[in-house]
């Protein structure tokens, strides 16, 4: 068995297998969407970094997120570009990369969601404390904290995937190496590596799920109080964006990884991981600089943009 092991050198990533004219069109559409996740996510560091008004907690965590959407959409488009145009094979430690790649960012971007769950709570249920809640120093400890527990919770959950022993097919039914599709290659006892990912997968998932539910249920209740229609609706329009984001994420994220196996569909885990890896990233950008009045303004003028108005006749 282990002598068998050590042939299987490389991975077969078997995600799209259409013909020549099919392939150049969904080249075509995926270099778009990483192009267009590049720019905007690009253009939302930019736009932060270079505009002392918006140098506060909630641009701060938007900052970085663009960042790490720009991580998440690089693990897995590029190869996937090269899977329309040159060869469908990934290395074997080139594929456990990628799912180490994929684990930390995906997860790190959740967390990021979680501090900006937790930044939106603060504004909108304790604006007299705001200040003093989301100081400097909290807000940068937040962002390490996210980086650091990620990387951790990638390092348990691909080191043991290394151990196991790959003696059969190499083909990966995917377009990445996700942790689901490569342990259903193993052909060794991969229980505990299912059920460690699950533990962990539970707490680091679930606190930051748990911190952006709770955060929103106080939320809703405060706006619910706003006797105004038109405050309240300016108060949910701050939050609205994030909601959308996280919703967006964990929808697909959740049905991607914690369903049970007799619910599996390659076509369907294709679709929810497009969702949440691919086509988020591209989408978070957007969905801020049209919902957030301060972004589409910094935009505009990074652009040069000029708003008609009427000359005098």
């Amino acid at each position: 068995m282990r002598n068998q092991s050590t042939t299987v050198t490389s991975f077969v990533l078997l995600g799209f297998s259409y013909n020549l004219p099919v392939q150049i069109f969904l080249f075509l559409v995926f270099f778009f969407i990483y192009a267009a996740t590049l720019m905007w996510n690009m253009m939302i560091i930019v736009v932060i970094r270079g505009n002392s008004h918006l140098h506060n907690p909630m641009y701060f965590f938007l900052s970085h997120l663009a960042f790490v959407d720009i991580c998440f959409s690089s693990v897995t488009v590029p190869k996937l570009l090269l899977i329309f145009c040159a060869s469908q094979s990934i290395s074997y430690h080139g594929c456990f990369a990628q799912m180490f790649f994929l684990i930390f960012t995906g997860t790190t971007e959740a967390y990021i969601l979680a501090a900006m769950a937790y930044d939106r709570y603060a504004a909108i249920c304790r604006p007299l404390h705001y200040v003093l809640i989301m100081n400097r120093t909290l807000y940068r400890r937040l962002v390490v904290g996210a980086w650091t527990i990620c990387f951790v919770y990638a390092m348990v959950n691909t080191l043991p995937v290394l151990r196991l022993v790959f003696c059969g097919s190499n083909v990966i039914r995917h377009f990445s190496c996700e942790f689901p599709s490569v342990l259903a290659l193993s052909c060794t006892e991969t229980s505990p590596n299912t059920v460690g990912f699950f533990i962990s997968a539970g707490a680091v998932s679930g606190s930051s799920f748990f911190v952006i539910l709770v955060s929103y249920l106080y939320i809703i209740s405060t706006i619910l109080k706003i006797h105004s229609a038109e405050a309240k609706r300016k108060t949910f329009s701050t939050c609205s964006c994030h909601l959308i984001v996280v919703i967006l994420y964990y929808s697909a994220g959740f049905f991607r990884y914690m369903r049970p196996n007799t619910a599996s569909s390659m076509v369907v885990d294709d679709i929810f991981s497009f969702q949440y890896s691919v086509f988020t990233p591209m989408l978070n950008p957007i969905i801020y600089s049209l919902k957030t009045r301060e972004v589409k303004e910094a935009i505009k003028k990074l652009m040069g943009y000029k708003p008609l108005t009427s000359h005098d006749m």
